[in-house]
């Protein structure tokens, strides 16, 4: 790679985004407003509802998850490319607006002015996480990508930005940046993400679940809770068209509107109980 074009930020702060910087699932956010455009079909919804449920009460075990996801991955197949995106442009500036915590736009507002880069990592698809991306300011985002052909999903799925998966994707965005990982941060809720937080060198975990509590309590890691969500483009003195115009950044890529936070987040998931 060229050394112009790296980023001469020595660190960066990575972010998950689910319970992280927003309050809750921010594909789960979108899946109304899919269905209103009649991407989904009432039986699904009704049936993701439900499996929403099951993971929240219970868990699941890794077999359960995959069928789970199989299943979800199957269901988008031929869903067109567009459409989706349009979806999330039109309803970005009011559904995520209520969502995000305030901490957390605090805290990326401080890695800024210190000069750290910011990137937003998380399991839901890119459509959805590429354009809160853009409007939170990021500079780099690490996101699950289904394959497309044609304008349509085909349900295969490029890259799985969960787990051990995201602790990968920041070691080579941190080769390819020129990121000392050591002086880094990172910030999760989930015990999925302890990958990703072990590979920096000031994790913290944020309103956590009961095993990365456990986790970061034995590894000394920094506890914080958040707990104040603010209205993210007034927060921003966004107007709505940079909001749009932002949403239109998305690029490649694409996931069911529940699949990924439903199946990829079964700890995350265990928050909304409380």
């Amino acid at each position: 790679m060229n050394h112009a074009q790296h980023n001469h930020a020595g660190a960066a702060a990575f972010f998950d985004l689910d319970k992280t910087i927003i309050a809750k699932s921010s594909t789960l956010a979108f899946s109304k407003t899919f269905f209103d455009g009649g991407l989904l079909s009432r039986r699904a919804v009704l049936r993701s509802a439900y499996a929403q449920f099951v993971f929240a009460v219970s868990g699941a075990d890794h077999d359960q998850l995959e069928k789970m996801r199989a299943y979800l991955t199957e269901m988008v197949i031929g869903w067109d490319v567009e459409v989706v995106r349009q979806a999330v442009a039109e309803t970005l500036h009011t559904i995520i607006d209520p969502l995000v915590y305030d901490e957390a736009v605090q805290l990326i507002e401080q890695h800024r002015e210190e000069g750290r880069d910011i990137v937003i990592v998380s399991a839901s698809g890119a459509e959805v996480v590429e354009p809160i991306g853009a409007m939170l300011g990021a500079d780099h985002v690490i996101a699950t990508r289904l394959n497309e052909k044609d304008g349509r999903y085909t349900g295969e799925i490029e890259f799985y930005a969960y787990g051990g998966n995201k602790a990968k994707a920041i070691e080579a965005l941190a080769a390819e940046r020129g990121y000392d990982l050591a002086q880094s941060y990172a910030y999760s809720d989930s015990e999925t993400d302890a990958p990703m937080l072990t590979v920096v060198g000031h994790p913290f975990a944020v309103n956590p679940d009961k095993s990365l509590r456990k986790i970061a309590t034995d590894n000394g890691w920094p506890i914080l809770a958040f707990a104040r969500p603010v209205a993210l483009r007034p927060r921003l003195a966004l107007d709505t068209r940079a909001a749009k115009i932002a949403a239109g950044s998305a690029i490649f890529g694409a996931v069911s509107a529940i699949a990924f936070t439903l199946v990829l987040r079964k700890k995350g998931s265990s928050l909304s109980r409380t």
